[in-house]
């Protein structure tokens, strides 16, 4: 009678492990937040034995600094797709638009990465948020360079910096709502009532 137990599962890579054992990390701070990362706690959740991620990652530190590593690398690179550019080179409104659309569809994309930049918990290691900070600063800097042409005749704002600052303000609380209700916020009621603003701005 041929045997019905199933074959063993190919071996990982060592890049192949490292990102299992960096999504364990992110799911335990997911679901219980930082207070509850340890080195067994991933080794649980990763179903491998502490050798193996001290193995990865040295310590603690060395492991929740990777995380905090690669999921500011993936939103800079999200970030990077979707932030408009200078406003006069179209219409202002749709780059505009398009821009928070995309941004949006990003983070429903990527939600458990977005959670940490957006919504950092008790307890986030002091080099993710000052990630968060250092990568916040240079959007502003950005959206500042776009805003500063202005919206179009007549549509200059006095302050691109602070215009800057709103526009981001906005987003950033509309992806936090989609992140948490997204059946009741879903992108397409958020990209629709920031048409509605920006045609009340337009007069």
């Amino acid at each position: 009678m041929p045997s019905t137990k199933s074959p063993p599962s190919p071996r990982l890579s060592a890049a192949e492990r490292r990102e299992q054992l960096l999504d364990a990390t992110r799911a335990v701070v997911s679901e219980r937040g930082f207070h509850a990362v340890s080195i067994e706690a991933v080794s649980r959740e990763a179903g491998v034995t502490r050798p193996i991620v001290y193995g990865h990652f040295g310590d603690l530190s060395g492991l929740l600094e990777a995380l905090v590593d690669r999921e500011e690398a993936r939103a800079r690179s999200q970030l990077a797709e979707v932030l408009p550019g200078p406003l006069a080179d179209g219409d202002p409104d749709e780059t505009l638009l398009a821009a928070l659309d995309a941004y949006l569809r990003a983070v429903r994309a990527e939600p458990h990465t977005w959670r940490l930049v957006l919504m950092p918990q008790e307890g986030a290691p002091q080099l993710l948020r000052d990630r968060i900070a250092r990568g916040r600063a240079k959007v502003i800097a950005q959206l500042v360079e776009s805003i500063t042409p202005g919206l179009g005749p007549g549509r200059e704002s006095p302050d691109p910096e602070l215009t800057a600052l709103t526009f981001s303000a906005l987003s950033d609380e509309a992806a936090r709502l989609l992140l948490t209700q997204p059946r009741r916020f879903p992108v397409e009621r958020i990209v629709d009532h920031a048409r509605w603003l920006l045609q009340r701005l337009a007069g």
